[in-house]
């Protein structure tokens, strides 16, 4: 988050991923290959990309904004394939 300069959506993400930690997935979504998008309906649309890593594990990605969805999705994939021992 060093990166997003917008202190309500700073608080906004926060407060998501506080959920989150709790078992409250909310407004998410799978993106394939075991990435998942948790939406953050603030500004332009912020994305958290995670995956689940055993039964109490979830593991931060990437994010991003609405308007650069499907290079970020491609990312986090390919950061989750590498994390899991496969080609990047």
């Amino acid at each position: 988050m060093t990166g997003l300069r917008d202190g309500r959506a700073v608080k906004a993400v926060v407060k998501r991923l506080d959920r989150l930690a709790h078992g409250n997935f909310g407004d998410s979504r799978s993106v394939g290959g075991g990435v998942w998008e948790l939406k953050i309906r603030l500004g332009p649309g912020y994305r958290v990309y995670y995956g689940i890593e055993g039964p109490s594990m979830v593991l931060l990605i990437s994010g991003g904004e609405k308007s650069d969805q499907s290079g970020d999705v491609r990312r986090a994939r390919a950061l989750w394939r590498h994390r899991r021992g496969g080609p990047k």
